[in-house]
């Protein structure tokens, strides 16, 4: 009999994270289905399930594949952590909750501080499988980045949290800037920016700005020559295609960002990245290889992998998950279900 996954979402952004995950189930002959308790479900195609609590419960599915931080604990099925970006300088103790039996993460930097903290809890494990969401991409990524286009194309994305977005410091600038001709510019940012911010910044639009409201943020990597933010995971997965990014302020710069903490810096900073000199280029590459190794867009593969492994060794941890009561109780609440936990 085929195996049951259901995919997990809470932001619409789950849909291209999963995705990839849903075709590599679909192509072992096994079934995936969805669940959502946020903006999404509006999203799915025709050829996509969504089940209600009732029907997930019935349909008891083998594993519960999700990349928020938490998951309904009365779904049957081993609970799996994808993550929803890669690390951007945020503490990612602030995943461990007490809901994952597994977590898959993207690369050595993040399989190294999950592996310690699973000895000293003890009630999940870790397997370094890569990030699903950029499987197609990373199949068709090249070794090299295309030359810069003429006139070149900027990416401007930000993160939504205020006390981390630039985007109301960098405003003027990108104003400024976006009406001179010299460069081309999209413009998107994350789904829980300030409307405020976003409404400013669509008002931008013009013949050489445009405000993208694309769902996956990779479809519009190779459209540009690089990036400009801030502290936002974007920028790591922007960083796996060998081009160069401008940040302000980032909260853990290093050789592979031209960093700047003034938006007078702004406009020089965006020439150095286009003129992609060396040694960025260098560290940027060196970068890009340890975050996330895996260039053969297989992800998904390897996650379900370890869902078999673990699955196959029992299916628990050496631990039992913490009771967690008061954080299950506002997922109930969320989601309107109060009945057994147990199926």
């Amino acid at each position: 009999m085929p195996r049951h996954y259901l995919l997990y979402g809470s932001e619409r952004y789950a849909l291209a994270i999963l995705r990839p995950l849903q075709a590599a189930i679909r192509a072992r002959g096994d079934e995936a289905a969805w669940f959502f308790d946020g903006p999404g479900a509006e999203d799915l195609t025709a050829d996509e399930t969504l089940l209600t609590v009732a029907q997930v419960r019935a349909w008891n599915p083998c594993a519960v594949i999700t990349s928020s931080n938490a998951v309904p604990h009365f779904f049957p099925g081993v609970k799996v952590e994808t993550f929803h970006g890669f690390d951007a300088g945020k503490p990612r103790h602030i995943y461990i909750r007490g809901f994952f039996d597994l977590y898959c993460t993207t690369g050595p930097r993040d399989t190294a501080a999950f592996s310690e903290l699973a000895q000293k809890t003890g009630h999940f494990s870790v397997v370094e499988t890569g990030f699903p969401k950029i499987d197609p991409f990373m199949s068709q990524l090249k070794d090299q980045p295309d030359p810069v286009r003429e006139p070149p194309v900027i990416l401007y994305h930000s993160t939504f949290s205020p006390s981390w977005s630039a985007a109301g410091i960098l405003y003027d600038e990108i104003k400024r800037l976006s009406q001179t001709g010299e460069w081309r510019w999209i413009v998107t940012f994350h789904p829980k920016m300030d409307p405020e911010i976003a409404a400013k910044y669509r008002a931008l639009e013009g013949p050489y700005l445009r405000f993208a409201d694309d769902d996956n943020i990779l479809d519009l990597f190779p459209q540009v020559d690089m990036m400009c933010s801030d502290t936002s995971s974007a920028l790591n997965e922007f960083l796996l295609t060998y081009k160069p990014v401008v940040t302000f302020k980032n909260r853990r710069p290093g050789p592979q960002l031209i960093d700047i903490d003034d938006p007078a810096q702004f406009e020089g900073a965006i020439r150095t990245a286009l003129s992609r000199p060396p040694e960025l280029m260098a560290a940027v590459r060196q970068f890009a290889d340890q975050l996330h190794p895996y260039r053969d867009g297989q992800s998904s593969e390897r996650i379900l992998q370890a869902i078999d492994d673990f699955i196959a060794k029992g299916g628990r941890n050496r631990k039992p998950k913490p009771r967690n009561w008061w954080r299950k109780i506002k997922l109930r609440k969320r989601i309107g279900y109060w009945g057994p936990a147990r199926v």
